[in-house]
């Protein structure tokens, strides 16, 4: 994968970590010593990441050799091998803990979000991710959820219009919130709103917001939102939604379900790398 701002993250990520230089790995190892690593499952999971790990001992040296075992997106079984890469031992004991850092993470993320994913495949929602992401690592962690199957919302305060419930406090109301903003975005830009029950789903019904979020609503309310709504907007179920609540929801016939867990609460997933 490939972002304006890759490059930089990477090389802030590897000054945090190494500094001055190695100084374990740099007195022990002779700089022309050569030798091979392999990345190994511990756990079941979905793979997201591979490239980033690349980048990681690509850096730190041109004439690397890694090997792909497993595509980003592949389930792999305990003991399974992911990866190898070939490089100087130097380069591959200084590296090994940051493109693990990534590799786990980013593929913990992946296998929560295609958990759940596969609770609802027969169902018309689709998950969708949140802004609830480890700062700096947004874009990282939003690649991994569409790795792991879901969907993206927006990526930032800058991209989509979302009427929560303190600017509507600030604005004086959701029909004058929806009406001020429409006057001053371009006609492309879609409006959600936030809403917490019935009586605000048909405020902002009747201002024609594009997409209504429903916070912390019940299903039964849920349910009774989607009958009122009609297909006029697109739905959107939020709030506390985990592995035990999401087929309920979705079987209420909600479009979206954000789900803010699968990046701030996903366990990195166990991987493991040796030297050859």
């Amino acid at each position: 994968m490939t972002f304006l701002g890759l490059d930089d993250l990477i090389i802030r990520a590897l000054l945090e970590d190494v500094g001055h230089g190695d100084i374990t790995t740099n007195n022990l190892v002779l700089p022309t010593a050569r030798a091979e690593g392999s990345f190994y499952a511990k756990a079941v999971g979905v793979i997201a990441g591979l490239e980033i790990a690349e980048r990681v001992f690509s850096y730190l040296e041109d004439d690397i050799l890694f090997k792909a075992h497993k595509s980003d997106g592949e389930r792999v079984l305990k003991g399974e091998l992911i990866a190898t890469v070939i490089a100087s031992t130097r380069t591959l004991l200084t590296g090994e803990r940051l493109a693990l850092n990534f590799l786990q993470r980013l593929s913990g993320i992946a296998t929560k979000t295609n958990n759940m994913a596969e609770l609802i495949k027969d169902e018309k929602a689709i998950i969708v991710d949140t802004r609830k992401t480890t700062p700096g690592l947004r874009v990282l962690e939003k690649y991994a959820v569409r790795v792991g199957g879901a969907n993206n919302h927006r990526f930032g305060l800058y991209d989509g219009v979302m009427v929560k419930d303190n600017h509507i406090k600030a604005a004086g109301g959701i029909t004058n919130a929806v009406t001020t903003i429409r006057g001053k975005i371009p006609h492309t830009i879609k409006i959600e709103v936030e809403v917490e029950n019935l009586a605000q789903l048909q405020e902002a019904l009747a201002v024609k917001a594009d997409i209504i979020m429903l916070d912390n609503m019940d299903v039964t309310t849920m349910a009774e939102a989607v009958k009122i709504t009609k297909g006029r907007a697109i739905l959107e179920a939020s709030g506390g939604i985990n592995e035990e609540s999401i087929l309920q929801i979705a079987k209420t016939g909600i479009d979206l379900i954000s789900v803010g867990s699968i990046t701030h609460s996903a366990v990195a997933l166990d991987i493991s790398f040796l030297l050859n």
